[in-house]
């Protein structure tokens, strides 16, 4: 392995430490050490794409210039990209210190080549079919949201642009999105609409650069018609991703195409988004949609059951209606239980049978979790394993996962804060107990990280 070679994988190690895995993973190993020019104290780096050399430059200038001038043994190097133009013969190069090509040079050298094609994105619908307005079941609750994603699709882009609809999960705003998307689509076949959730989202704009597709995953966004984002708050601390999603929002929004929001918090509640992406998010109607009163509960459970070619009796619907269930998608998953069991053991649907059906299941036998369940669960969500975890890295990532796991343990299991300190190489309880403090100061600030670790102690408890 060359030298430069060598210099630029310390400093991998390096940025890893200083501003976490996240970033090196998306950002600098997307970027390739070209060229070091001894006599001039110039570090010249490659960059896949403008984006994301523009990007590096405005974030990480200083961070470059730093260790690699101390890997490089001088102090105060320039730092500058290659331009795609730009001959690699043109530069003065300290001898035996030339890079050889890595995949994201390859890349460049085909562009120039036209060898890379961009093509129009494909117009295939990413709407669930089944989710329209007339199976919507309107109530107080959601009847400004109902309203303002039904008139939309008669002015797509000029009314209501962009829609933000917030509330908890479960309460129907991914079936609006649906909606909306089902709705538009039937008044204008040729329109593109493009339903994305935002975590999906980011994981392709991280692809994209990993892979030298900036441009396309652009063109994808920006030549939609209706852009349809659910769960928004995931962008959120990822300052990147919101750069490339603020440019595919202006476009959209200066072409008067429709832009439409879900999220479990309003825009301004938002944590970890940047102040002019925010203010976007709610430059047109923000709607809110809260748990619905006992008569709409009731009539989604006609509907629902409708759906089934069930009748359900009034004191049926009461009952289950009137039970504390945190959302609708509980609502209906208790209904489906009760028909469910009426029917697989051939008894008539009644009051006293729903009763037993649900007050069982109130009181479930839950599982016995232990810590390895923990770590486990853990690891499929983050991707850390249990020797890494018990490690001494100091990496950030994973100390956050570590504190992370350790919070879970004390919370889901009977566990002492000194058997969780053992558990994890013989740490002591104040370790522990730092940690758990750590991850309670995120949640009051992180939604999305409530969201993870309610789906975390979900699937443990099941």
């Amino acid at each position: 392995m060359d030298v430069v070679h060598t210099i630029w994988d310390e400093f991998l190690k390096i940025a890893k430490e200083e501003v976490g895995i996240r970033v090196v993973e998306t950002w600098f190993k997307a970027v390739s050490f070209a060229q070091w020019d001894a006599e001039k104290k110039i570090i010249y780096l490659q960059a896949p794409n403008q984006f994301v050399r523009d990007w590096i430059q405005k974030n990480y200038h200083a961070l470059l210039s730093t260790h690699l001038g101390r890997l490089l043994h001088v102090e105060n190097p320039s730092v500058s990209f290659l331009n795609a133009v730009q001959e690699r013969a043109d530069l003065v190069v300290a001898p035996t210190q030339e890079m050889r090509m890595v995949p994201a040079q390859v890349a460049v050298q085909k562009r120039r080549a036209g060898l890379v094609r961009i093509s129009s994105p494909k117009k295939q619908s990413t709407i669930n079919k089944s989710y329209i307005f007339e199976n919507f079941v309107v109530g107080p609750s959601n009847s400004l949201a109902y309203a303002a994603a039904h008139a939309i699709t008669e002015k797509p882009g000029r009314l209501y642009n962009p829609l933000f609809m917030y509330g908890g999960s479960g309460l129907g705003k991914t079936h609006l999105l649906h909606a909306i998307g089902n709705g538009i689509q039937d008044q204008n076949k040729g329109a593109t609409v493009l339903y994305q959730t935002a975590d999906r989202f980011v994981t392709e704009f991280i692809s994209s650069i990993r892979f030298d597709k900036v441009e396309r995953f652009q063109e994808k966004y920006k030549n939609v018609d209706v852009l349809l984002i659910d769960d928004v708050q995931f962008i959120s601390h990822k300052e990147g991703t919101q750069e490339a999603f603020f440019h595919i929002f202006n476009v959209l929004y200066d072409a008067h195409k429709q832009i439409v929001f879900s999220s479990d918090t309003v825009p301004q509640d938002m944590q970890g988004i940047a102040e002019r992406l925010r203010s976007r998010l709610a430059w047109g109607l923000v709607a809110d949609i809260y748990m619905p009163d006992i008569e709409t509960k009731i009539a989604i459970l006609k509907r629902k059951a409708a759906s089934h070619t069930v009748v359900l009796a009034d004191d049926i619907a009461h009952f289950i209606a009137s039970r504390a269930i945190a959302n609708i998608r509980e609502l209906e998953g208790a209904l489906i239980r009760v028909m469910a069991f009426a029917s697989l053991t051939k008894q008539e649907l009644s009051l006293e049978l729903a009763q037993r059906v649900l007050q069982r299941a109130d009181a479930p036998e839950r599982p016995a979790i232990d810590l390895e369940r923990v770590v486990s669960l853990v690891h499929k969500h983050y991707g850390y394993d249990f020797k890494q975890l018990q490690s001494k890295g100091r990496d950030k990532d994973l100390v956050f996962v570590r504190q992370l796991a350790m919070f879970l343990m004390k919370r889901l299991t009977n566990k002492s804060l000194r058997d969780i300190g053992v558990f994890f190489g013989g740490r002591d309880h104040s370790t522990v107990l730092h940690a758990i403090e750590k991850i309670e100061q995120i949640l009051k600030k992180q939604t999305d990280l409530q969201v993870r670790i309610k789906k975390i102690e979900d699937e443990l408890s099941r």
